[in-house]
């Protein structure tokens, strides 16, 4: 049963809650529910293990006394990033103080190994930027924002925005970003030998980013950058070819001046995030529909490239193809859509992936689609991905986002639940499972919930195990970068136990992340009333079982057989959706007859101990302005500091 009372949750900074809502039907807690609970406890105790282990407590990492090349400062970042993540979930109150420690640790460590300067990385590429500063983002999720968080976030967006005289990454009449490799020096037009030598010894294996480098055959599909002759060969022809302009990867940047937004509600970051996204789909326009991959500083196609739309930086004919074409697209159109709440800021991504299935062929019976575009054409032919336009989907909602979808052949099993086996290895930050996840949400895998919640205690453990182990004991990691032992950079993402793909989609009702960049997009998020603090309240269980434009279907649990606990449940990871009334449901998925009136972003449910609940949320989605500010705090706006302007 449901009961409707009267009443607010009062602060100075902003209006009380309207409607609150009592649940007070006592019921055995599903199995679901009591495996999230274990799960977050297993969490916040491999959290504390997993910190205690690897830092000082500065929050420095334990690790060598030096680190050279451009490459690096987003791994340690990736590393610790979900010790805020988890706090946002609910985790354990330490986390908040210790995942803004850490972040304070490494950004100070890694100045003083000569790669961030300002706080922000000096210069690296959108891919490696996008990774390192989901761990901003979600400090801005941990919340509440603080001073620093808002500072930062405006400082670290004007480095983007034409607004840094120190950083002039942006091009603001031609509206490009000058470089792929950009940051907080400006941008990187010519790289040197020292810039790539952590990477040497892995690029070897990779194809290589021209086809006519000296003295290697592109054929074979392998470039020997170990090679010193090949290497001074590849240094010169990216400086001459693919060092300048822009790429479909900077649109990753787009993250970084939104996040300015959610922290400032100042217009001019909204618009320059919608510019820029305009700007790429000017130039897909110019170049036929596909979106070229690099542009010269003077906004030419091919500019440095002999007018070939293909061959820059990450681009078609780059090891990872399409997939690093796809994403920042993807990104920023749902970047815009949150800002706007306008689906058509979505036509450049479905536009390339429309065109991307325009060009598959059969290959041994099954359709496939090229990654890659070489000189002689389209090559690489493999597997559609559902992932792209399942982020799209849950963005729109939309019929023909579900088409695009359901025409991707299950060349695999949708249904097969994914973790990393202990030798390592897997998707990247074992973000695995947005098809099953997809098919459960469309009542096609019921068992989902407790499938996945099973598979990350599974993946928690073997990651605990490594950390047990001789790979896992920091006394033991050498300083030689170039080998295959323990001292790689990407030893922390490969030991965290802090993943939680689970906790996110059940509770969120959304995919994890794009972990090159991608905000945490959501349903819902929650916050705890009684204490005050965002995440799920202690004993406290969320399921999204349903998806729809204007519903969802949500069910809460107390897991306490003694204790209240107070919910406030906000429409969307960033309050962008406003909850106009819910409706109380039964196990038969039939009205209960309760019906209330809410017309907020927030609702307040007061769940008496075991209570359980299922609501059928009617809401309208993307109509509130996004915001990183709370039920208790509203920040957004506030004044920042202004630095000393030196005049003559």
């Amino acid at each position: 049963m449901l009961t409707p009372t009267s009443s607010s949750l009062s602060s100075s900074s902003q209006a009380p809650l309207q409607t609150k809502l009592k649940a007070v039907r006592r019921a055995e807690p599903p199995s679901w529910a009591t495996k999230q609970r274990q799960l977050i406890e297993l969490l916040n105790a491999s959290a504390k293990q997993f910190i205690a282990r690897y830092t000082r407590p500065d929050g420095t990492l334990i690790w060598r006394g030096d680190w050279p090349g451009m490459d690096g400062s987003d791994d340690p970042y990736e590393g610790f990033m979900n010790l805020a993540l988890l706090y946002a979930l609910g985790g354990d109150d330490t986390l908040h103080e210790s995942s803004r420690r850490i972040w304070e640790g490494i950004t100070w460590q890694w100045t003083e190994y000569g790669q961030i300067h300002r706080e922000f990385d000096a210069y690296y590429d959108w891919m490696h930027h996008g990774e390192g500063y989901l761990y901003f983002y979600f400090l801005g999720l941990a919340g509440p924002a603080t001073l620093k968080d808002r500072q930062r976030a405006v400082r670290f967006a004007h480095m983007y925005t034409g607004d840094d005289p120190e950083a002039l990454n942006y091009d603001t009449e031609k509206k490009l970003i000058r470089s792929p490799l950009t940051g907080s020096k400006g941008p990187r037009f010519v790289t040197t030998g020292e810039d790539w030598s952590t990477h040497r010894g892995i690029l070897d294996n990779y194809l290589a980013p021209f086809e006519d480098v000296p003295g290697v055959d592109f054929a074979s599909r392998k470039c020997k950058w170990s090679d010193d002759t090949i290497y001074s060969h590849l240094l010169a022809m990216m400086n001459e070819r693919m060092n300048r302009g822009d790429v479909p990867l900077n649109l990753n940047a787009t993250g970084l001046v939104a996040n300015a937004y959610m922290h400032t509600a100042n217009e001019k970051y909204s618009q320059w995030v919608l510019d820029y996204l305009a700007a790429w789909s000017e130039r897909a326009e110019r170049s036929g529909g596909i979106i070229p991959d690099n542009i010269g500083l003077s906004g030419e196609i091919g500019e440095y490239n002999d007018g070939k739309w293909w061959g820059g930086y990450y681009g078609y004919r780059w090891p990872h193809g399409f997939t690093t074409i796809i994403e920042p697209i993807t990104n920023a159109a749902m970047n815009a859509v949150l800002l706007t709440g306008d689906m058509e800021q979505l036509r450049l991504a479905r536009q390339q992936l429309d065109l991307n299935w325009s060009l598959r062929k059969e290959v041994e019976g099954e359709w496939k689609v090229p990654q890659k575009h070489f000189d002689a054409g389209w090559t690489d032919y493999r597997d559609a991905s559902a992932k792209y336009p399942i982020y799209l989907w849950i963005a729109s909602m939309a019929d023909e986002d579900l088409e695009r979808i359901h025409r991707v052949p299950k060349n695999y099993d949708w249904n097969e639940i994914h973790i990393p086996t202990m030798s390592g290895g897997g998707s990247k930050h074992y973000i695995m499972n947005t098809e099953p996840w997809f098919q459960y949400i469309t009542g096609e895998l019921p068992d989902y919930p407790d499938l996945i919640l099973d598979a990350n205690f599974r993946l928690i453990h073997n990651q605990l195990q490594r950390m047990d182990s001789d790979m896992g004991n920091p006394a033991l990691w050498s300083d030689n970068y170039n080998d295959d032992d323990f001292s790689s950079i990407h030893i922390w993402q490969e030991l965290c136990p802090v993943y939680m793909e689970s906790l996110v989609q059940l509770t969120f009702g959304a995919p994890m992340h794009i972990s090159h960049g991608g905000f945490q997009h959501g349903r819902f998020r929650y916050f705890d009333a009684d204490r005050r603090r965002v995440g799920l309240p202690q004993d406290t269980a969320a399921l999204v079982e349903q998806l729809g434009d204007r519903s969802a279907v949500l069910q809460l649990v107390n897991t306490s057989p003694f204790e209240t606990r107070t919910v406030v449940v906000q429409g969307g990871t960033f309050g962008e959706h406003r909850i106009d009334k819910v409706i109380v449901l039964d196990e038969d998925d039939r009205e209960g007859g309760s019906e209330v009136q809410v017309d907020s972003k927030w609702l307040q449910i007061e769940l008496l101990p075991a209570a359980s609940i299922r609501l059928e949320v009617l809401m309208s989605r993307y109509v509130n302005k996004p915001t990183y500010d709370g039920p208790w705090s509203q920040q957004a706006g506030e004044g920042l500091l202004r630095g000393r302007t030196e005049t003559e």
